[in-house]
């Protein structure tokens, strides 16, 4: 039988969204943030030479540069005030969640619930900042190396470049903040994804005019949709898979009044990292690349070069590093974000346990053990997901904005935010049968 909120979740129709005032509030900020956002991507850099950019980048866009142009939303293309993103951020957040796991006094400040995580919030934004400046600093010595680019090289545009670039990111990371808290969805997620949606119109249409030239067969672009459209399918289904762990709850007296012990579950998440394990790999493995290109080839020894070659898109050696370092991301991360014996702790405290496990210590292995076997499914599926699109990439030549990692940052962040609104809509129709019963009380009182 469906429970009361599967019931409401079932009769949801538009009507219901039109009355949700809240809601539709709640999406216009977010889409007018967004649109900020990508007004901001088109906004250049003062004293850098555009023309001259666009064809140094055009050289490099398909390293490291190109997957941090995707993310920014073709910000780094035109080097406008947005081109850092909210990588730095992101960088900051990794970081800080690493020395959370060894050392004791955030580790402390991690248990002492929502005044300890606006605590390490706070820590998080002093990172993003030097971080920040680092990055900026580095693209504006960076800009300055290349023939042409820079108008008036000096200290000048260096601090000009910095405020911009660190000014840029950190609005975003306060617009992110703030899409978060009054609109819709998780802000630094959706400022990702409308980075990468849009850039997919162009990309389907640079795939459609291959075809159309001829440097594409028309299998080829069918072949590429079915792949598109069955690895959307694998990530929707992944991504709302769990592994459900039983959990009971003893008979309890309050006063004269003996209550029924309860039953739960604690759910396990088959790809427990997201998307980070394939950020992770991708930026590491793109990084030789960039640098050779930034250098001069020909000064390079012969190992460097065929070590660069193996590398490349497609090659067995990138495939093969690419899935390991996807593997090991993969539970790295999953031991960060999530600790087995702070949830056996915390069900003990409260008086839950698994059917057969020994609250403590047991349960905090059957949990490991548990979580160890899905990890190994959501590492194996990360793999599929990401490769598959880069065989096809490396063969064919189709645009680096249809790989498995923009796949699955988009979906992911769809599920995420279409929850977050049905969620809204439902708590709308609990409001209002609230609100219909006192009305009715009210009536009778009379």
């Amino acid at each position: 039988m469906a429970s009361a909120a599967e019931q409401l979740a079932s009769n949801l129709n538009f009507s219901t969204f039109a009355k949700a005032e809240d809601l539709k509030k709640r999406l216009w900020f977010t889409l007018g943030a967004l649109l900020v956002y990508r007004l901001g991507t088109y906004i250049p850099l003062p004293g850098l030479n555009p023309d001259a950019f666009a064809q140094a980048f055009r050289g490099q866009s398909g390293g490291i540069l190109g997957l941090f142009n995707m993310f920014s939303g073709g910000a780094v293309e035109r080097m406008a005030i947005f081109a850092l993103g909210i990588m730095p951020y992101i960088s900051a957040s990794i970081i800080v969640q690493l020395m959370t796991s060894v050392v004791p006094s955030l580790e402390q400040l991690k248990k002492e619930g929502e005044q300890g995580r606006k605590i390490i919030n706070q820590y998080t934004r002093y990172g993003t900042v030097l971080l920040g400046a680092l990055q900026a600093y580095g693209i504006a010595v960076g800009l300055e190396s290349g023939a042409g680019l820079v108008n008036d090289p000096g200290w000048f545009f260096r601090i000009s470049t910095v405020i911009s670039l660190l000014g840029g990111t950190m609005f975003l990371m306060w617009l992110g903040e703030q899409i978060t808290s009054r609109g819709i969805g998780n802000g630094i997620s959706l400022i990702i994804f409308a980075g990468i949606v849009a850039a997919l119109p162009s990309a389907l249409a640079g795939t459609l005019e291959l075809g159309r030239t001829g440097a594409l067969s028309i299998g080829v672009i069918i072949a590429v949709v079915v792949m598109a459209v069955g690895v959307i399918a694998l990530i929707v289904f992944v991504e709302r898979a769990q592994r459900r762990l039983l959990i009971q709850y003893p008979k309890r007296q309050v006063g004269n009044r003996m209550f029924q012990g309860d039953t739960s579950h604690l759910p396990l998440k088959l790809n427990t990292a997201g998307v980070i394990p394939a950020i992770f790999a991708s930026s590491l493995l793109l990084l030789p690349a960039t640098l050779a290109g930034f250098s001069n080839t020909a000064e390079l020894p012969s190992w460097a070069t065929a070590a660069i070659a193996a590398l490349g898109h497609g090659q067995p050696l990138y495939m093969l590093l690419y899935a390991g370092m996807i593997a090991f991301f993969a539970f790295f991360y999953t031991a960060i974000v999530f600790n087995p014996k702070d949830t056996a702790d915390n069900l003990k405290k409260h008086g839950g346990f698994i059917p057969g496990i020994r609250p403590g210590e047991r349960t905090a292995e059957y949990i490991d053990y548990v979580l160890t076997r899905i990890t190994v499914i959501g590492a194996v599926y990360l793999m599929f997901v990401c490769i598959l699109p880069e065989i096809l990439i490396a063969q064919t030549g189709v645009p680096f904005y249809l790989g498995g990692t923009s796949l699955l940052i988009v979906v992911s962040v769809t599920l995420d935010t279409v929850a977050q609104i049905q969620g809204h809509l439902i708590a709308q129709q609990y409001e209002g049968l609230i609100k219909k019963s006192k009305l009715r009380g009210g009536k009778r009182g009379r």
